[in-house]
């Protein structure tokens, strides 16, 4: 019980606060958001991070898929080779560019 007040009212002052500092600060906020994404060094961080993590999941796939590749049903497995002919190596889904 002593917890379920103490979350109530955190919420009230959370509301009150924020109430308080109105559509001003949010813009403030949200317009501090759109410069810090529009970075270009962290765009850059962002996307060179994208890419080491397509990386890495194309590793795994590769060896989980040699792992469990006589297991599987013949259709998934039939259904999975023509997904593969048919991506490009090196083709990215993510909407990554070089920017």
């Amino acid at each position: 019980m002593r917890y379920r007040l103490t979350f109530i009212a955190g919420a009230a002052v959370g509301y009150v606060l924020g109430a308080r500092a109105g559509r001003e600060r949010y813009e403030q906020l949200r317009k501090t958001a759109r410069r810090i994404a529009q970075n270009p060094a962290v765009r850059n961080t962002v996307e060179s991070a994208g890419q080491q993590g397509m990386e890495l999941v194309g590793k795994a796939a590769h060896k989980v898929s040699h792992r469990i590749d006589g297991r599987l049903p013949a259709s998934v497995t039939e259904r999975l080779r023509s997904l593969r002919e048919q991506r490009a190596p090196g083709e990215d889904d993510w909407g990554t560019s070089n920017t």
